[in-house]
C-alpha cells in the first residue's frame, strides 16, 4: 500500500537507535548464546565482517528456540528515550517515519506500530514446526537493503532524497545515510560518527527534533 504523500521522511535504523537492544541478542539469551553472538554482533557494526554472512553465521545459534520465546523477548524491549518525542514531532509537522533493520520482522511488527512508526522492514526467521529453524527466510536486508528502503518510502511519499534523514549507529547504516539528504549518526560506532553529516551524543532521540525541516 502506497504511502500517503508527506513533507519529509526519517528513517531509523531499529536495535540500538530505535530501541535500546540488540534483538539478536535478546533471541540468543534463550539459548543460552548471548555472549557468544553478542560478540558477532558488535564486530559487524564496527564493518569488520560481512552484515550478511555474519547475521546468518548467528542466526545459526539461535536454532532451536521456540516460537513461544518471542513473547518473552517483546517484554525485554526498551525504546530509546526520545522515541515518542521524535514520531510525534515529525507527524505533526507532515512528515513519515519509517524504520528499516538488519533484525527481525518477528519482534518489529510489534515493535514499530506501538511507537508509531508508519512503515518497516526487516529479516525474517525461518521455522520449523514451533521452534526457529537457524535460518534466515528470503532476501537479507543489509546496508544496500537500508538505502534501497528509504529511496522507495522517499519515492512512494513523494518525497525527494534531499528531504529525508537517515538515523542509525552501525555500519551496515552508511549507505542509507549517504543517501538521504542528512545522515545522522545516533549512539553510533567511531565509523559511522566519522562519515556522518551530524552526530546526535545524548542518547536521547528528542535531540533529533532540532534537525526536522
Amino acid at each position: 500500500m502506497p504511502l500517503p504523500r508527506a513533507r519529509f521522511l526519517v528513517v531509523l535504523d531499529a536495535d540500538s537507535t530505535l530501541i535500546r537492544n540488540e534483538v539478536i541478542e535478546l533471541i540468543a539469551d534463550e539459548a543460552g548464546r548471548g555472549q557468544e553472538v553478542a560478540a558477532a554482533t558488535e564486530a559487524a557494526m564496527r564493518g569488520e565482517v560481512d552484515f550478511a554472512t555474519s547475521l546468518r553465521s548467528r542466526v545459526k545459534e539461535l536454532a532451536g528456540v521456540p516460537v513461544a520465546a518471542f513473547a518473552r523477548v517483546l517484554s525485554r524491549i526498551e525504546p530509546t528515550p526520545g522515541v515518542h518525542e521524535l514520531v510525534a514531532a515529525v507527524h505533526e509537522r507532515g512528515g513519515r517515519v519509517g524504520v528499516v533493520s538488519g533484525g527481525f520482522h518477528e519482534i518489529l511488527d510489534t515493535v514499530a506500530p506501538r511507537l508509531g512508526v508508519d512503515v518497516w522492514r526487516a529479516n525474517r526467521l525461518a521455522t520449523s514446526g514451533d521452534a526457529l529453524s537457524g535460518l534466515v527466510d528470503g532476501d537479507i536486508v543489509d546496508a544496500e537493503g537500508k538505502a534501497v528502503a528509504l529511496r522507495e518510502w522517499a519515492a512512494e511519499a513523494g518525497v525527494p532524497l534531499s528531504r529525508t534523514i537517515a538515523i542509525g549507529d552501525g555500519a551496515n547504516d552508511l549507505r542509507m545515510m549517504a543517501v538521504a539528504g542528512l545522515g545522522v549518526a545516533f549512539n553510533a560506532k567511531p565509523a559511522v560518527r566519522a562519515q556522518a553529516d551530524v552526530v546526535v551524543g545524548p542518547v536521547d532521540l528528542a535531540e533529533v527534533v532540532a534537525l526536522l525541516p
